[in-house]
């Protein structure tokens, strides 16, 4: 009787090797363990970082050396730094006794596609990106940003191949796949940088103009989240252009004015970025249809007036 070719039996549990032992591939390697996967291998540039990473995860093979990696593993995860990964994957290619034709290998940066591996597909490997679409803060402990990490977005690309196994990966981590094609990786980057980094930056300038009205109040946070929640909502259920609603997409250019003056006497450098952002909404409300033409020409004709002229010179307009 022939014995069938097993590839990723479900009878036994996925082995799993990380290299990098920061927050990404401690977090990620944590989700995988408790999902049934077997990590059976843990390298990171330092001894110290290994055996932490070791310990979250529930992995006593630590190391340095990529010579950790045994031959049973299934998937090697290379969540270094970006700057790291064409190193590790030319020393995981040059690596003899890795039987590399039934191993796939990915990486979890953000800017870089399945090419930065492409020394071990020449090797016979299946190679894909694989970015989860999240946030993991350096100022933050692993077990502080673990729940974030399930049931979130990965971005991919790689083979058929390799994205099918993108997308198994995903599902023992309760997420999903999204391709993204190569030629953009770098727009889709920045596509993350702005749900993120500029989200933030958006809450530390709220949080200043917070502490400007009630400088005693230091959770500016509780005062506007359930205006932040409402608005996530109403665009999750709908559009933003759907759920655009204030005062330039009602048209009501004085109160914009009013803003302005007060922005130029209170915190006149917050004026450029306010500007920038009106004239976006400005932009959406006209998508949406509630903005005319003649409404967005008075507008951009106000924001011109406090960010071409100086100050003192700008009277009535």
């Amino acid at each position: 009787m022939k014995t069938k070719t097993r590839k990723h039996s479900r009878s036994r549990s996925f082995a799993i090797a990380i290299v990098g032992g920061g927050k990404v591939g401690s977090v990620l390697g944590r989700v995988l363990a408790e999902e049934g996967a077997r990590i059976v291998a843990i390298v990171s540039r330092t001894t110290r970082s290994a055996r932490a990473a070791g310990r979250f995860v529930g992995c006593a093979n630590c190391s340095t050396e990529l010579t950790a990696i045994p031959g049973e593993t299934d998937v090697i995860l290379i969540a270094t730094p970006q700057a790291a990964i064409s190193e590790v994957a030319e020393a995981l290619a040059n690596l003899g006794g890795l039987p590399l034709g039934r191993m796939a290998v990915c990486h979890t940066s953000g800017m870089l596609t399945a090419a930065a591996l492409d020394p071990l597909a020449a090797r016979g490997a299946t190679v894909f990106s694989f970015h989860p679409l999240q946030t993991f803060p350096r100022d933050f402990s692993v077990c502080a940003i673990l729940d974030s990490a399930r049931g979130i977005t990965f971005g991919v690309d790689g083979s058929a191949r390799g994205l099918r196994m993108a997308r198994y990966l995903a599902r023992l981590l309760k997420g999903r796949t999204v391709l993204i094609p190569p030629a953009l990786r770098s727009f889709y980057h920045a596509a993350c940088v702005l749900a993120s980094n500029h989200l933030t930056a958006m809450l530390a300038i709220l949080e200043s103009m917070h502490r400007t009205i009630r400088p005693e109040d230091k959770r500016f946070f509780t005062v506007y989240e359930p205006i932040l929640r409402a608005t996530l909502g109403n665009i999750a259920a709908t559009s933003p252009a759907v759920a655009l609603s204030g005062p330039i997409a009602r048209g009501g250019i004085e109160t914009v004015k009013g803003h302005f003056d007060a922005l130029e006497a209170y915190a006149p450098d917050l004026i450029p970025y306010f500007t920038t952002m009106s004239r976006e909404t400005a932009r959406l409300a006209s998508v949406k249809g509630s903005l005319t033409p003649l409404q967005r020409e008075a507008l951009e004709q106000l924001l011109r007036s406090y960010t071409e002229q100086p100050a003192q010179t700008k009277e009535t307009t």
